[in-house]
């Protein structure tokens, strides 16, 4: 009983309960989410889950493992937030209750030792040190270039792990040598006359296994007229820590993002994942109650932007021709970067730029396509299914090319391609496919 008073109190603390109570209930939120329309439950729904919220606050529901569950079981692609009329940030009260359970189980001991130790492997001490997720890299290239992922898939060394942790290994993309990354400047010139001065926020998986799309990013800012900057002493964005109750990492990670940036002259900090820019956007917040340092995030947040609307402000397409070879393309929705950085036009009107190609919209590209950074691990079954649903509109357009803008949707589409697809499809990035389309 104490314990369940405890985590009452933490949630009543942490969560903001005038935002709570902006939700009228009104159901616009429903047609949006994927975990309602897969259940059609309302506790898996926007509506349902701040109810559930309200009532742990209110003292009318016990904090119980269902309640976690419930909640852990949302992928916070965030479509509900642009569908709310009254504007309630479900975002922030998501957050906040997985921050209060986290700590509350690590408190109280009821947190198992698997769950201590993964959480210490990835949150203290992968993520948090950009050094150590290079290490990390190094030991997947020599997996891959060994010979060690042969052998291990010749002996069925896979078959002992999760159903879900194959699928991913046989779609991740093959990590460059660390000599080739390690030769990027720290400043780029434009080519051409100046647009912009930029800053580019590379990421942490973006840097490592998806080298090739922030260097393609770099030569498509290059090329619209961008002289770019980009920070050594940069992080990881903190989303995995964010959305996994990990508020302590997620903060010490946004304060040395802010400080690497802060003091650059330039127009704009430039993302090319939804999620990670989404998550920078939402630094305000999670520095908030620090005065000092929600003002340091506040100036921060004013220049973060997508590479693709920054490529269509500064007229690329007015100095860049784009060709391919003939091709349907659809485009797959970073619901992050769709939800909370409003990206959704810009994408379409450069893929729409490229000569030789015929852009196809598919039905809901605005749903999320299952990833939402781990969740397709950690909720394999719920995931699946909603990519079972997303392939089905992907083959209704007859595309080739599935473009998107997140590692993890990159990731996610290529599994559904493996999964549900054609052997002529493939899924790329954006900037992969612009940077193709430039050079052909």
């Amino acid at each position: 009983m104490k314990q369940t008073e405890q985590l009452t109190s933490r949630m009543t603390d942490k969560l903001d309960y005038e935002e709570m109570l902006g939700c009228m209930r009104c159901g616009f939120c429903l047609p949006t989410c994927p975990t309602y329309i897969r259940s059609k439950d309302e506790t898996a729904s926007p509506r349902g889950r701040i109810a559930i919220m309200k009532g742990v606050v209110d003292g009318l529901i016990k904090p119980d493992a269902g309640v976690e569950k419930t909640l852990n079981e949302c992928l916070g692609c965030l479509a509900c937030e642009p569908a709310c009329p009254a504007g309630v940030r479900y975002s922030v009260l998501l957050e906040d209750a997985r921050a209060a359970i986290t700590a509350h189980k690590r408190a109280t001991g009821q947190m198992d030792v698997r769950e201590r130790l993964i959480r210490k492997v990835v949150f203290d001490g992968l993520f948090l040190s950009k050094s150590r997720m290079e290490t990390a890299t190094g030991f997947l290239r020599f997996y891959q270039q060994s010979g060690a992922q042969t052998l291990t898939r010749k002996l069925r060394i896979l078959d002992w792990f999760p159903d879900q942790l194959q699928k991913m290994e046989a779609v991740l993309p093959v990590v460059p040598a660390r000599s080739e990354r390690v030769l990027r400047p720290e400043r780029v010139r434009a080519a051409g006359a100046t647009t912009a001065r930029v800053a580019f926020f590379s990421g942490c998986l973006m840097d490592t296994m998806f080298y090739e799309t922030n260097a393609n990013t770099i030569k498509l800012l290059q090329a619209a007229g961008c002289d770019i900057v980009i920070p050594e002493t940069q992080q990881c964005c903190g989303a995995l820590h964010g959305h996994a109750g990990e508020q302590t990492g997620a903060i010490a990670l946004a304060k040395r993002n802010i400080e690497s940036f802060e003091s650059l002259d330039v127009d704009y900090i430039v993302t090319n994942a939804g999620g990670c820019g989404a998550f920078l956007l939402g630094y305000d917040h999670l520095l908030k109650q620090d005065a000092e340092w929600s003002e340091r995030a506040e100036r921060f947040k004013a220049k973060v932007k997508d590479f693709a609307s920054i490529l269509i402000e500064v007229g690329f397409l007015d100095r860049v021709p784009l060709t391919l070879p003939e091709q349907l393309i659809t485009y797959q929705d970073s619901c992050h970067l769709r939800n909370v950085q409003k990206g959704a036009l810009a994408p379409r009107m450069l893929l729409q730029a490229i000569q030789g190609t015929t852009f196809v919209e598919q039905r809901n590209a605005d749903h999320c396509c299952g990833s939402a950074g781990v969740y397709n691990l950690l909720q394999p079954h719920i995931a699946n299914d909603i990519l079972e649903m997303k392939m089905g509109h992907v083959r209704d357009t007859s595309a080739q090319t599935i473009v998107t803008s997140n590692p993890g949707c990159h990731l996610q589409m290529q599994l559904g391609i493996q999964e549900h697809g054609t052997p002529t499809m493939r899924a790329v990035h954006l900037a992969d496919v612009l940077a193709e389309a430039m050079d052909h």
